[in-house]
């Protein structure tokens, strides 16, 4: 310890252990001088005595009271002023107690262990000593810059968000337990879109919710279907002083899929010892580094490190991370031997930090339950290289995460790599040929490449490879000589929402095809489909189960473009019956017919869970159709219709 800190910490200890007796020491010291003693010679201390007047001495005239003002007070006849000697005890009085001191409480022994010691309070930061001392407010902004609680989120009405009151006086427990039971990404690639809509929007807290507990629960939602910039937005959106552990949590995992490691630091600062686990005093550490307390910082991953508070790894990450805001520090040499596994801490701050991660780690963690994990937050890392982010970012595209034009600018940043000859700068040169070749047989050719090739570009079952060419398709002009691939190009333009690129395909396709069936669920404006029409349809389809020909139908009829008979009918055809009723379609059929879009959408979210469409029955795709199509999200509900067939 530094002689100035240890002067610190034994003044701030004093302060502590005076404000903790609560006045007690006063009391000692007064007892223990009891009578002051004078340090001047003899004689000088006692006041000379006054002299004894005479009968024949003058009285000293009386000074004139000033004009208006009060006159001096006069002492009582038959008194006399007088002033105590020193030490003289006062009737009523014990001797050596000042009166003015009051009896004063015991202090417990409870009272004095919890009291820091000098090694805590040489390691306690300039935030810690201020809460230890009370010196510290909750909020650190004033009133009237607070932001209010009554509607938390990041869109309003006016830029697509939901309109705010919707679930204002829904009960909370419904609303916990959608936002509880939504546990996974979507099937749906426009669910998704949908749902991050939903959460994102300003929104007031269902009745008897606090509004801190509700932000939580969908900042965790955002979360867990890889929104981790959405999730930063809506949480930064409550001021750091409101938060709760949950939503502290929830923030934390929001900011480590970004790999913004030093956005938490006001939290964490603020927050001080809320929290002891190990990243938390690792993430105490950062931040004090990036507050100027370099050298607390240090101490503090010195003793991190050899407590064995977090594994070894972490702490090295940690260092060499704080490292990087103060000057003269040591280097710090990471160690990937003994590690066996990639944890989302290791994964951000190494990201952070450019430290590339080995590469059995990587695979191990792909191939893992938590593979969904790292491929999105990989997708929104921008220190990766774009060769690195592109195997997660077709992920993140196929899910929803990533639109078509983000993905098309990290292909086009590989294109410009003319060193690279890897698989993606191959398809950066195809996706360029669909685009600028002049023939469009040519250009049709280069996405069929890019589709077969789906696998390896964004996994699952490769529409991802779709989403990429969405544009290149929509330039492709409506002939019949493409005719045998308009059924793809036209599901590729639906991928980015063109349907009115699409809609120009009508005259093309034959009916009862794909593309006729993708035109008949997308187009903005539509007649009534007849039956002969969809049993052409469903006569053709060579899907598994007839999975295509049950979603056209479910969609159709929940769009309200099939008769309700020939759905009934149809559908019965098909094996599943659109009149089955569970607790869950007669929640979100009852959400439909009060008008609730919030509602509906949350429920359809909650329906929609999933790694594939084969996880998704008719039966519940209806229902999501009908009900978005009720409370006038119909643009949404024709995309979700669409895509169910192009991906069934």
């Amino acid at each position: 310890m530094t002689p100035a800190r240890a002067r610190l910490a034994a003044s701030v200890l004093a302060l502590g252990l005076a404000g903790a007796l609560g006045g007690a020491g006063l009391a000692g010291l007064a007892s223990a001088q009891g009578k002051p003693e004078s340090i001047l010679p003899p004689g000088f201390d006692d006041p000379a005595p006054a002299p004894t007047p005479t009968p024949a001495a003058t009285p000293a005239p009386r000074p004139a009271p000033a004009p208006g003002g009060a006159p001096s007070p006069q002492p009582r006849p038959g008194t006399a002023e007088t002033i105590p000697a020193p030490g003289t005890v006062l009737p009523g009085t014990a001797a050596g107690v000042p009166v003015d001191v009051p009896a004063l409480p015991a202090i417990t022994r409870d009272e004095l262990a919890r009291l820091p010691s000098l090694e805590e309070l040489e390691n306690m930061s300039t935030e810690e000593l201020d809460q230890l001392l009370g010196l510290k407010p909750k909020f650190d902004i004033p009133p009237g810059a607070r932001r209010a609680l009554t509607r938390i989120g990041v869109m309003a009405v006016d830029e697509g968000g939901l309109p705010p009151r919707t679930l204002a006086n829904q009960s909370d427990k419904l609303v916990r337990a959608v936002l509880n039971g939504t546990r996974g990404p979507m099937v749906s690639r426009w669910g998704h879109i949908l749902l991050r809509r939903a959460l994102a929007s300003r929104l007031a807290a269902p009745l008897g919710m606090d509004p801190v507990e509700f932000a939580a629960l969908r900042v965790g939602v955002l979360n867990r279907i890889g929104e981790f910039a959405v999730a930063r937005a809506v949480v930064q959106d409550v001021d750091t002083a409101s938060w709760s552990p949950p939503l502290t949590a929830e923030a934390l995992t929001a900011y480590l899929g970004l790999g913004d490691v030093t956005g938490a630091c006001p939290a964490v600062r603020l927050q001080g010892s809320a929290r002891d686990d190990g990243e938390w005093q690792l993430l105490q550490a950062i931040c004090n580094a990036y507050a100027g307390e370099s050298a607390l910082a240090a101490s503090q991953l010195d003793r991190a490190l050899f407590r064995g508070i977090a594994p070894r790894i972490d702490v090295l990450l940690a260092r060499r991370f704080a490292g990087a805001a103060g000057r003269g520090q040591r280097a710090v040499q990471i160690e990937w031997e003994p590690v066996e596994r990639l944890t989302p801490w290791r994964f951000s701050l190494a990201a952070a930090l450019g430290e590339p991660v080995p590469e059995n780690l990587m695979e191990a963690a792909l191939g893992g339950a938590d593979a969904g994990y790292y491929a999105r937050s990989g997708a929104m890392l921008p220190m990766l290289p774009a060769e690195q982010r592109i195997a997660f970012a077709s992920r993140a595209a196929r899910e929803g995460i990533l639109s078509a034009q983000a993905l098309i600018d990290l292909y086009s940043a590989v294109y410009t790599d003319t060193v690279s000859n890897s698989e993606a700068r191959s398809h950066a040169v195809a996706l360029r040929e669909a685009y600028v070749a002049s023939d469009p047989a040519v250009r049709i050719a280069a996405m069929q490449r890019l589709w077969e090739a789906g696998n390896a570009i964004g996994g699952g079952d490769g529409y991802g490879a779709r989403v990429l060419t969405a544009y290149a398709a929509a330039r492709i002009p409506a002939d019949t000589a493409q005719a045998d691939a308009a059924g793809a190009l036209i599901a590729s333009m639906l991928a980015a929402g063109l349907d009115r690129d699409a809609l120009a395909w009508r005259d093309v396709v034959d009916e009862g095809s794909l593309g006729w069936a993708l035109i008949v669920l997308s187009a903005p404006r539509s007649n009534g489909v007849g039956q002969g029409a969809v049993e052409s349809f469903i006569g053709d389809d060579d899907s598994a189960g007839s999975r295509k020909s049950a979603f056209l139908v479910a969609g159709l009829a929940g769009l309200g473009r099939l008769d309700e008979a020939d759905a009934a009918a149809l559908a019965g055809d098909i094996g599943f019956d659109l009149a089955r009723q569970t607790r869950w379609t007669r929640a979100i059929a009852r959400a439909a017919a009060v008008n609730n879009p919030t509602l509906v959408v949350l429920l359809a979210g909650l329906g929609m869970q999933g790694t594939s469409w084969q996880q998704m029955t008719p039966l519940h795709l209806y229902h999501i159709i009908a009900a978005l199509n009720r409370v006038g999200l119909e643009a949404e509900a024709r995309m979700i219709a669409a895509e169910a067939v192009a991906r069934g």
